[in-house]
């Protein structure tokens, strides 16, 4: 048994852990061969996430994808370089809009170079996953724009909020489905459709990605209030500080508004209040730890990992669904 990629997913077959580390090593010379510009500052500029390392999660549920067809088929690898490559040119647009100043354990590329430099070399990372789509055919630039328009769908309704009526937690489920299942459910598939799997087996996977993609973002959100050192490189209580809404703060607000409790409106009015403040931050962030609400955050990852674990019901029993099934409960433990 070895350990691969991202949560120390082990690996219990050979044969396996052979495709999967080669198909990695060859993404990873992929990005770096997707992010050279002739101009040697941008090289420089979209190249410094890729150096950061990250937990390639996507690419890896594309190799584990591959396993129900041909993994060497030559799609394969240029598929999961193209999920890579979007997912990080969404980070650089990400950290201006949170004016984030640290990613992956370094400087942010708009703290290092400013907003304008970050921005556009997100646009240069979506234009070079564009030209490695182009290779792939029309369904899978089909496929891929359908995902990016659910992206960025997502994000603008992170951005605007819920319309009046509408639950907040239903809502923010709606933007980390299209912020975060969308990509990874294009993993699942790329990774299939790409060996030649048969369109049913595409289709689970998709399917499986996409409860994957939101109970990693959940678990994301209880990490954020309940580690000691985040695995993002990120510190504890970011997403609070910045003013990012989470699914255990929203559960809070739902709390105090459903019930008026003393403590959950006290809290709320902790949470509305200036969070860069040091002792306010660290008494939300304890107060958090201890509230109903991350644990009920918690039993929301579960349900999602547990809906991806049950899609892969109809796959044949082999070590790539056993490594997919292992893949829901990293996710939870990381929530854990």
């Amino acid at each position: 048994m070895t350990v691969v990629g991202p949560f120390g997913l082990s690996v219990r077959d050979q044969a396996l852990e052979a495709d999967v580390q080669t198909g990695l090593a060859a993404v990873e010379a992929g990005l770096l061969d997707a992010t050279k510009s002739e101009v040697p500052f941008i090289t420089e500029a979209a190249r410094h996430l890729v150096r950061a390392g990250g937990k390639r999660f996507r690419p890896l549920l594309v190799m584990l994808a591959s396993q129900f067809g041909d993994p060497y088929a030559p799609g394969v690898v240029p598929s999961a370089v193209v999920v890579e490559l979007t997912h990080l040119a969404t980070l650089y647009h990400d950290d201006v809009m949170d004016e984030a100043d640290v990613r992956r354990g370094v400087d942010s590329a708009n703290a290092r170079w400013g907003n304008s430099v970050a921005v556009l070399t997100g646009d240069f990372l979506f234009a070079r996953a564009s030209h490695i789509l182009a290779d792939l055919g029309p369904e899978a630039v089909r496929i891929q724009a359908e995902a990016f328009e659910r992206l960025v769908t997502g994000q603008i309704l992170e951005t605007a909020g819920p319309r009046d009526g509408r639950d907040p937690v239903e809502h923010y489920l709606d933007v980390i489905g299209g912020k975060t299942g969308s990509l990874i459910a294009v993993s699942g598939r790329f990774g299939a459709m790409m060996s030649g799997a048969d369109e049913g087996v595409v289709d689970i996977l998709t399917q499986y990605g996409e409860r994957l993609g939101v109970a990693f973002q959940l678990a994301d959100d209880v990490l954020d209030i309940a580690s000691d050192s985040h695995e993002s490189g990120k510190t504890p209580g970011t997403d609070l500080r910045e003013g990012i809404p989470t699914l255990p703060v929203l559960h809070v607000r739902a709390q105090a508004e459903a019930e008026g409790r003393a403590e959950d409106l006290e809290l709320v009015a902790l949470l509305d209040g200036d969070l860069t403040d040091d002792d306010r931050h660290a008494e939300a962030l304890r107060l958090l730890r201890s509230h109903p609400a991350l644990e009920q955050a918690r039993r929301d990852t579960v349900r999602y990992a547990q809906e991806a674990r049950a899609m892969l019901a109809p796959l044949p029993d082999c070590y790539a669904k056993a490594a997919l099934e292992e893949l829901c409960d990293a996710v939870v433990h990381r929530a854990g």
